[in-house]
C-alpha cells in the first residue's frame, strides 16, 4: 500500500514523552499514529473519550509544578524518606 508523507505540529515537550513511551513499546511515532487514525477510522470518532478534567485548574496548575520541579536537574534527591525528615528537621534548627 502506497503511503504519503503528512506533516503535523507537536509541541516539543510532548513528542519527546510520546516518543520515549512508543520506543517501550517497541514502535516508532508513524506507526502510532498510523494505529490512532485506524481507531478513529474504525469507530467513526475520536477512540478515546474527550472530557473536561475534574480537577480545578489550581490542582491541575499544582500538578503541573511539582511535575516540573521533580524533573528539574537542580532538584535535591533523598535515598530515603528518613533521610528527607532529616533534612526538614536540620533546617528547622536554624
Amino acid at each position: 500500500m502506497a503511503t504519503v508523507q503528512t506533516q503535523i505540529r507537536i509541541e516539543e515537550d510532548i513528542k519527546k514523552q510520546a516518543t520515549e513511551l512508543f520506543n517501550q513499546l517497541g514502535i516508532d511515532m508513524s506507526s502510532a499514529v498510523n494505529m490512532f487514525l485506524r481507531q478513529a477510522i474504525m469507530r467513526e470518532g475520536l477512540p478515546f473519550s474527550v472530557e473536561i478534567p475534574r480537577y480545578k485548574p489550581e490542582v491541575m496548575e499544582a500538578m503541573e509544578e511539582a511535575k516540573r520541579i521533580s524533573t528539574a536537574p537542580d532538584t535535591k534527591r533523598y535515598v530515603s524518606f528518613a533521610e528527607a525528615l532529616e533534612d526538614i528537621d536540620l533546617s528547622s534548627m536554624d
